[in-house]
């Protein structure tokens, strides 16, 4: 199977076509943007195709990360997975961010159960989970760092992530703390297509807010 995968989640935006038969990257493209994925996704996504030698239409299934991590982001990487599949005819699947940082983790440290914590600003982290075989442990979270300090104080395993550091004293520096687009292909092209379509996990709400005090009287 080809897997296209895709992630806009974070500052990063990259696209990779994985061949899951070999176990193969077969080519890969991205840049760390900090914004502006909506403008150059495609660009990587083409970029990508030429690498591997392949077309859209060798596509076989598109996979993308779905959060937690930038609102902007996932929406553009969310809209251009659903209309890929869409006009291609293919399945469409998504991968949490967590999972994809996990393991990118266990493979820096395998055998290992895995906590993955996500600066979040605003004095938050995104958390959660996972045991040596990387399966999920517990529920993805948005939780004050005082509050994932205290319900991780006893964790036995590699605290990895952008959060990592303030989540835990035994975190590991080693530990990646950005996707690996690697990951997403692998984590994509062994999930369920029917139980994993495709829709933001954002655990919090944005913030940007609506302004008030602008509404136009009627006449």
């Amino acid at each position: 199977m080809i897997v296209l995968a895709i992630d806009t989640s974070g500052s990063g935006c990259s696209a990779a076509v994985y061949d899951s038969e070999t176990a193969v990257v077969l080519g890969r493209s991205g840049a760390d943007l900090g914004k502006g994925h909506a403008e150059r996704l495609m660009e990587f996504v083409d970029e990508a195709l030429a690498v591997a030698g392949r077309s859209l239409a060798d596509i076989d299934r598109i996979a993308v990360t779905v959060g937690p991590g930038s609102f902007t982001g996932i929406r553009v990487g969310v809209a251009t997975a659903r209309g890929l599949a869409l006009a291609l005819g293919k399945s469409a699947v998504g991968v949490s961010t967590l999972a994809v940082l996990a393991e990118g983790i266990r493979a820096a440290a395998p055998g290992r159960e895995v906590l993955v914590a996500i600066d979040a600003k605003r004095d938050e982290v995104y958390v959660q989970a996972f045991d040596a075989t990387g399966a999920a442990a517990s529920e993805p979270e948005a939780l004050s760092v005082e509050g994932a300090r205290e319900r991780f104080s006893g964790f036995d395993g590699v605290i990895g992530g952008s959060g990592a550091h303030l989540v835990g004293p035994d975190a590991d520096a080693k530990a990646p703390e950005f996707i690996d687009i690697a990951f997403v292909a692998t984590l994509g092209a062994a999930a369920d297509p029917a139980s994993a379509k495709p829709r933001p996990l954002y655990l919090r709400g944005p913030d940007a807010k609506p302004q008030a005090g602008f509404a136009i009287a009627r006449a």
